[in-house]
């Protein structure tokens, strides 16, 4: 037993050695911790003390109201209800929204994080994912569905990595191209990738499954956030250049 618990401490510590050697630690610790937290709920499947079939449902159903965003609950004045949009960040409902956001994270995380700062990532995102989930509640204040996953705090990424590096390309698969892999830059798809949000969550109506409107507010602060940040550049004095050979003093 001992040894066990020894086992699980010493790969605790590599792990977080790990993530503090890398180039976005950041980035790759949310999405540790996310992809942590999903195989050990309810939602993977994964995790037998949930159960299977209808006990498993109820066990996914009771998981999401106790963690996610429920609009209805969220202005309540609840200090519990009031936590929940921080949660929720880190809680998915499948498979597919885990993978897909992880997947965004991790492409426009890295590059952010790394113009941003360490710290200054974490609050940018935690607090723009949170006041994200807060715009969609107060949007569809009398809607009882609970509201789980990170895409407000990832559209907040897209759109602070937009007017950071909008000249970066970007791979896009597009169905009416046949979903060939074409590259474009960041001004050209994120632009677009934030009207096709807008314009679904214009067509949503009463409790959508997707919260698209999340995903314009948390792109909007983004943008926002990073177009305040940018404008406070610190000055570098230069550094002289190091003098030729023939003029070094013995």
């Amino acid at each position: 037993m001992i040894g066990n618990r020894y086992t699980v401490a010493a790969r605790t510590i590599e792990a977080a050695r790990a993530v503090r050697s890398m180039q976005a630690p950041v980035t790759c610790a949310l999405i540790v911790l996310c992809c942590l937290i999903f195989v050990t709920g309810p939602a993977s499947g994964l995790n037998p003390s949930y159960g299977t079939g209808d006990a498993l449902l109820l066990a996914q159903r009771a998981y999401f109201r106790r963690w996610g965003v429920i609009p209805a609950d969220l202005f309540t004045g609840s200090p519990r209800a009031a936590l929940t949009p921080a949660t929720a960040l880190f809680v998915h409902g499948s498979w597919v929204h885990l993978l897909g956001n992880m997947l965004f994270l991790y492409v426009f995380g890295a590059m952010t994080e790394e113009r941003m700062g360490r710290v200054r990532f974490t609050l940018f995102y935690v607090g723009c994912g949170y006041l994200a989930l807060v715009g969609y509640a107060a949007a569809n204040a009398a809607s009882g569905q609970s509201l789980v996953g990170a895409s407000g705090a990832i559209s907040a990424v897209l759109g602070a990595f937009l007017l950071l590096f909008p000249s970066a390309r970007v791979t896009s698969l597009f169905p009416f191209l046949f979903f060939l892999p074409l590259r474009f830059p960041a001004w050209v798809v994120l632009p677009f990738w934030a009207a096709l949000q807008w314009l679904a969550a214009g067509r949503a109506a009463e409790g959508p499954q997707v919260a698209y409107l999340a995903h314009v507010v948390g792109f909007a602060l983004g943008f926002a956030c990073a177009w305040a940040w940018s404008g406070r550049k610190t000055r570098v004095k230069p550094t002289p250049a190091p003098a030729p050979e023939g003029e070094n003093q013995p």
